[in-house]
């Protein structure tokens, strides 16, 4: 019998970071199963026993494809000819060329693009801003960006959604309004606490154009016209105030611009509302009322607001709604957290270290300004509460479309390299041609990942990355929370002969301590991070992990009627000065979006469907997890969604290969029957590539064939006008059969 250990880790196989115990023999993964010794394991967390991606953990961790040394390519970009080198080498080169470009060209000729959280972004966010580069962009813009930045720019700080309902036993949680979301598929935490709040009574809104397990649930759901989001949010604001059903007195106390807001309000009664969303206005009128007379409740977005082009004006008008209803901060309500004790995410970053004029060269700020450096520079959370919220790579972002677009351009400057970490733009950027053209045009692209995908098999290096049982892990949820949580490194990330993979942060401090930033990287691994991290706390992390590896501090609500709220008023700014500063519409509104039977109906006569995606399907995750076998065989095949009765008249029969068309291009997925959707409407997976396929161009791992980003739009014209998002929930398609495709 070898050695056997035990350690406890979070999953980070999907966002919701459950608590595990892992159990390895001589270093070698065993099995992995639920840590019942945590606290919050059943009230939060769902049964690990039931996990389809945690069951593939050990597939996944040593999948004979999963890259183990850094890779030099040696041939042509995309000819997937490669020469394994060292670390040593490819940090030396890689720090040699970032030089000599800084040198010709500037710091900010340097971006890098970031995924899902799975790996130690805010590092590299370190390594820019020390760098000098103020150009790191990702898939933040539309996820939790829009969110965070709205939220502080309303309450002053981000009111990310900590369930009271699943947290607490007996929580006073009454009401929950979900938009966009698919729980079931997508948010297990979440999905748990809406079934144990069904069972207490809990009413449930679920606002979805797609009848998914979620609305399925609901008390009510709002079968809604994509993009009508922020329409409908406003109709409700109306009947609320019209039927005096807002808290008068918190209203009164906290809250700016009530007026103001009333008679933006009156602009979309549900009568005109119905028009928009092709809901009944009766209905809307009972959303409202079930929400605000089921006190307190909490509202619940998730990638339905935030990939449409009125993102941030829905937003804001689901926050508006919470707060005149008075569910901020108070039990059963929108927790608001403050920061943690500790040294967060956001602070390891040295945002302070990049100078002002390289702020001011930061792309697409000028245009898309609130997720930016000028909309940061505005947010009063620190005046209140002595720390940022949030990491500056999730709120502060470079517009990655306007950076794809600059790299072919040059204008209003050179960006010459790019640092792709855990992310794969070729497959989740929108406008895939393009970036695609961006990508190969560089003098310099390295890529830092688990696996040869469609971006990596184009770029210069490509670097071994450790997974998450492969390196320790410390959070404080972002820098959005309060609390903390730990998990011991599992397995090695280095077996000498097998593979050699570093972690993110090895990585990054191997780049700044060639590149003259040796002084701001003194620790040499992780776990010396997170000693220094937790020093405000006078402890190490073994022995933070030795106690429990968590801290929650007891939720102490109503703090605004201590400290006001962090926002340049101190209340809540339904009438926001931070977005008239920037010169933006202080209140929420709608418009149509740039293509869709009501706003060109002559391209509709052409492409007669609504196309629909970014909806998260199981046991996928994001473009994840592709390779795993035992998961790819629960979902071998892209899937786009047609109502029977639109599919008949079309010839296309359940099963059949289908070309899906846009105005950009067109990709083939196979047609499920799903009669819980509008006749006008399809919706598409996203993520989708093929591992299984060659490398090398033309192929690319067959990023062309069913990606549906070949087919999104993210002109900058159509992007949303305060943070940049791209829309996805909104475009016309064609759909045909494909006459021979096996």
């Amino acid at each position: 019998m070898g050695k056997t250990e035990a350690r406890r880790s979070f999953c980070e196989m999907c966002h919701a970071r459950c608590r595990v115990l892992v159990h390895s023999e001589d270093g070698r993964l065993a099995k992995i199963e639920e840590d019942r010794s945590y606290p919050l394991v059943d009230a939060v967390f769902p049964p690990t026993a039931a996990c389809r991606r945690l069951h593939a953990a050990k597939e996944e961790i040593y999948h004979p494809d999963r890259l183990k040394y850094p890779l030099k390519r040696v041939g042509e970009k995309g000819e997937g000819k490669w020469e394994q080198i060292s670390w040593t080498r490819a940090l030396d080169e890689i720090a040699e060329k970032l030089r000599e470009i800084r040198r010709e060209y500037g710091a900010e000729a340097l971006a890098a693009t970031g995924g899902t959280g799975h790996t130690h972004e805010q590092f590299l966010t370190r390594f820019l801003n020390l760098f000098g580069s103020p150009n790191f962009v990702g898939a933040s813009t539309i996820c939790s960006a829009p969110f965070v930045t709205t939220s502080l720019a309303t309450v002053g700080w981000s009111l990310r959604h900590r369930i009271q309902l699943s947290i607490e036993k007996g929580a006073t949680t009454k009401s929950v309004l979900i938009i966009g979301q698919d729980s079931e598929q997508s948010y297990t935490r979440i999905w748990k606490g809406l079934r144990d709040g069904k069972e207490r009574g809990v009413k449930i809104i679920v606002v979805d154009p797609r009848r998914t397990q979620t609305a399925e649930l609901a008390d009510l759901w709002l079968q809604i016209r994509p993009g009508t989001d922020s329409a409908l949010l406003l109709a409700m604001i109306d009947v609320v105030i019209q039927e005096g059903l807002y808290d008068s007195e918190f209203v009164e106390k906290w809250c700016y611009g009530f007026d103001k807001l009333a008679e933006r309000a009156r602009e979309y009664p549900p009568e005109k509302v119905a028009e928009i969303t092709r809901l009944p206005a009766e209905r809307i009128r009972n959303a409202a009322r079930m929400f605000a007379l089921n006190r307190p409740g909490i509202s619940i977005g998730g990638m339905g607001l935030e990939h449409q082009q009125n993102a941030l004006e829905g937003i804001q008008a689901e926050l508006i709604l919470a707060a005149i209803l008075g569910y901020i901060d108070v039990e059963g309500g929108i927790y608001l957290p403050g920061p943690s004790k500790i040294i967060t995410e956001r602070e390891m970053e040295l945002s302070d270290m990049l100078p002002p004029e390289q702020k001011s060269k930061q792309l697409g700020a000028d245009r898309f300004k609130l997720i930016a450096w000028p909309g940061n520079d505005l947010f009063e959370d620190k005046r209140v509460w002595g720390k940022k919220c949030g990491r500056q790579r999730t709120i502060v972002l470079a517009h990655a479309p306007s950076m794809y677009r600059t790299v072919l351009t040059g204008k209003p400057y050179p960006v010459k390299a790019v640092i792709t970490q855990a992310s794969n733009p070729m497959v989740t950027q929108a406008n895939v041609k393009l970036v695609y053209e961006a990508l190969k045009s560089l003098d310099l692209y390295v890529v830092c990942d688990y696996w040869l995908t469609p971006s990596a098999e184009i770029a210069d290096y490509v670097l071994p990355i450790a997974s998450w049982l492969e390196r320790p892990y410390l959070s404080t949820g972002l820098a959005y929370d309060n609390f903390v949580i730990g998990g011991e490194q599992a397995l090695p990330a280095i077996v000498p002969g097998e593979y050699e993979r570093w972690t993110d942060y090895e990585f990054c401090r191997g780049l700044g301590v060639r590149l003259e930033q040796e002084e701001y990287w003194p620790w040499e691994n992780l776990e010396e991070v997170y000693d220094y991290q937790l020093n405000p706390l006078g402890i190490t992390f073994e022995e933070f992990m030795a106690q429990g590896g968590y801290d929650f501090p007891a939720n102490d609500y109503r703090k605004h009627e201590k400290v006001g709220f962090a926002t340049p008023t101190g209340r809540v700014e339904l009438y926001s000065t931070i977005l008239e500063k920037l010169g933006y519409d202080p209140l929420p509104s709608y418009e149509e979006s740039f293509e869709n039977p009501v706003s060109t109906p002559e391209l509709a006569k052409e492409y007669p469907l609504m196309l629909i995606t970014g909806g998260r399907f199981m046991p996928m995750y994001h473009s994840e997890k592709r390779q795993v076998d035992s998961l790819r065989a629960r979902h071998p095949h892209p899937l786009v969604q047609i109502h029977p009765k639109t599919a008949a008249t079309l010839n296309i029969a359940n099963g059949d290969w289908v070309w899906i068309e846009t105005p950009r291009g067109k990709i083939r997925m196979k047609c499920q029957y799903f009669d819980g959707i509008n006749q006008q409407v399809v919706h598409a997976e996203h993520g989708w590539w093929f591992p299984e396929l060659p490398g090398e161009e033309p192929w690319l791992h067959g990023v062309w064939e069913s990606n549906i980003n070949v087919l999104t739009d993210d002109d900058p014209g159509v992007c949303n006008k305060r943070g940049g998002g791209w829309p996805l929930k909104t475009s016309l398609c064609k759909i045909y059969k494909v006459k021979q495709y096996s």
